[in-house]
């Protein structure tokens, strides 16, 4: 996912601007593994293989995102998934 991309999509529960936490790019300096989070709603939406992951909580799969947090330092509110997808620091 390219840079300008990124910078151009939002929250898609409250529309806020959203942060972006890069972890990985490739050679042309594309977004392959990072972590947005929304300061207001504090959700967070991974992006895993250059795809940001911003499905509706209820078609989230926890499972599937848990090992990506991990690997990066951040696991989701108590160890388990919540109705809202809450970030917090390890």
């Amino acid at each position: 996912m390219k840079k300008s991309f990124a910078d151009k999509l939002v929250c898609p529960v409250d529309k806020s601007e959203l942060k972006l936490q890069v972890f990985a790019t490739n050679t042309d300096q594309e977004i392959i593994e990072g972590l947005f989070t929304c300061p207001t709603c504090k959700r967070y939406y991974p992006v895993i293989y250059g795809l940001p992951i911003m499905s509706p909580d209820e078609y989230r799969q926890f499972h599937l995102e848990q090992p990506m947090l991990e690997k990066w330092g951040h696991q989701i509110s108590n160890g388990t998934p919540t109705p809202k997808f809450l970030l917090e620091d390890k």
